[in-house]
């Protein structure tokens, strides 16, 4: 591949797609096997997603994967999931009335708890692996001890009530927040454990990264304007 293909994309990626899809269609265009991505983004979460393409780029994948990363996620109160998110069996878990309890001051006050530096518990349907195997693949099978899941300490910088949107008679209370965090952290793991720490449950409906160190949503390429640029250089 010429070396100014070599280079460091940065890609909004659309929900649905894994963020190994989204590098399988770069391998596929560019027509360079070297070609990797720095921080996962979830199938159901969408945004920015650095692909590195070249030898060069792919060299410094470790500077991307530990610059600071700020999302916006949107989490839905009074049910839980066993993925944390949207993807999994959802469960009710609190009645009407004790989810009409809630304020943005309570919330707020609640958030406060996953500021700074703190010990998280990641999902167990999470790429992480154990002994060699993915947490999400013993889960699946339904032979994972909680046990087996390994606490670790996650940082986040900021953590800005954006939205609170009350209950009805037809939904369940939902907010949005922006967060503003370090490398490892699990927005999915936030969803529950704030739900947890509200007395309620919860789980992340939506999520979208909109900044990876200096590289943000607004100028990230979608995969059509992705492989039409590609086209323009042949």
């Amino acid at each position: 591949m010429p070396s100014e293909l070599e280079k460091i994309l940065v890609i909004n990626k659309p929900k649905g797609l894994t963020s190994h899809d989204v590098v399988n269609v770069v391998r596929k265009i560019s027509k360079e096997r070297r070609v990797g991505h720095a921080g996962t983004l979830d199938p159901l979460a969408s945004g920015v997603l650095i692909v590195l393409v070249g030898r060069a780029a792919t060299k410094r994948q470790a500077e991307f994967m530990n610059a600071d990363k700020e999302y916006t996620a949107e989490i839905t109160f009074g049910k839980v999931s066993k993925t944390y998110d949207a993807e999994g069996p959802l469960t009710v878990t609190a009645s009407a009335e004790k989810l009409e309890k809630l304020s943005p001051k309570i919330i707020k006050d609640a958030c406060q708890n996953f500021i700074g530096k703190f010990k998280q518990k990641p999902p167990a349907f999470s790429a992480i692996k154990v002994k060699g195997v993915a947490l999400y693949k013993k889960a699946r099978r339904g032979n994972l001890n909680e046990a087996e899941i390994p606490i670790k300490e996650v940082e986040i910088n900021s953590i800005t009530l954006l939205k609170y949107q009350t209950t009805d008679k037809e939904s369940f209370p939902k907010i949005w927040l922006k967060i503003k965090c370090q490398k490892g952290v699990y927005i999915r793991s936030l969803a529950q454990d704030l739900g947890e720490k509200l007395g309620v449950g919860a789980y992340l409906s939506e999520l979208v990264r909109t900044r990876v160190g200096q590289y943000v949503v607004e100028q990230a390429l979608d995969l059509q304007s992705l492989t039409n640029k590609y086209e323009n250089l042949h």
